[in-house]
């Protein structure tokens, strides 16, 4: 039996925390009054989706992950890969049913999510900019599992906010190819940094992060309950100055920087998130 210590550093269970709070959000956008049973079914199953997909991802790069100096379970021996192979499909068949009990959108949701994230740790990260794709989808796609919880109605603020969610973790993505180019050149991995260089794949991470930067404001001028709301405009001000300023370090190719940015970048996206939930509870309207 897998240790639980190293099987929840295998399985990121940090992450999980904030799909939670995506789906959460997202609920309440769309007005859903959930059963106990339904609420716990829904939190559920992206929790234990999130875990099946970093343990077969952890599975199929053990390699590079040694090679990039990733103290990971695998890495150090902790764990063996039949231990991750095990957590994976434990964990994708508790999310996927759990995922069928609610109801048929989100056990689609939950078993296409589940494929794909196999899909791409085998095959799909190999692919210029269609991996780093992927991962930002699957950072979005709560706000759409969640919705679809109780409504199959997307709410016009869950929309927006998976298309600055999805183009956020998308330009993060790139980042991190930037910041691993060294180790993924130890694989044939078609990473956009090998195929159009470090240096513009910066700059269009860095589009990335300014068009969601947009739809962060068009959220503030139109969309409630976002609009007008100071709940919501001083948190995603703050995370909209960390995303940007993570990208510029790219831009700017600060090396000595990559490792603290990636921190800054996770921490504009927690914030974001953190803001949308409460956006969703609270308003107080700027007086103009």
């Amino acid at each position: 039996m897998p240790k639980l210590l190293p099987v929840l550093r295998l399985t990121r269970a940090e992450h999980s925390v904030m799909l939670v709070i995506a789906v959460i959000t997202a609920e309440l956008l769309s007005g859903a009054h959930l059963s106990a049973w339904t609420f716990a079914l829904s939190i559920i199953s992206p929790i234990f989706l999130s875990m099946g997909a970093f343990a077969v991802n952890d599975y199929f790069d053990i390699e590079v992950d040694r090679a990039n100096g990733r103290k990971r379970p695998l890495v150090s021996g902790e764990l063996k890969p039949s231990d991750a192979v095990l957590v994976t499909v434990v964990s994708m068949l508790v999310g996927m049913i759990a995922g069928a009990l609610i109801n048929y959108y989100c056990a689609a949701i939950a078993v296409f999510f589940g494929a794909l994230s196999v899909l791409y740790s085998y095959r799909l990260k190999e692919l210029p900019a269609v991996g780093n794709a992927y991962v930002a989808l699957a950072m979005a796609i709560p706000f759409v599992f969640g919705n679809y919880v109780s409504s199959i109605a997307l709410s016009p603020a869950n929309a927006v906010i998976f298309a600055m969610v999805f183009l956020s973790g998308f330009a993060r993505e790139i980042d991190a190819t930037i910041r691993d180019f060294a180790g993924d050149r130890l694989r044939e991995a078609r990473t956009l940094p090998k195929v159009i260089g470090p240096a513009a794949s910066a700059y269009v991470a860095f589009a990335l992060y300014s068009v969601s930067v947009a739809l962060s404001v068009y959220m503030f001028l139109s969309i409630m309950p976002f609009m007008l709301n100071a709940a919501y405009a001083v948190p995603i001000a703050i995370s909209d100055a960390l995303l940007l300023y993570s990208g510029a370090a790219y831009v700017s190719r600060a090396e000595s920087r990559y490792a603290n940015v990636r921190n800054i970048s996770l921490a504009g996206m927690a914030l974001a998130l953190a803001c949308f939930l409460i956006s969703a509870i609270l308003y107080i309207r700027i007086p103009f």
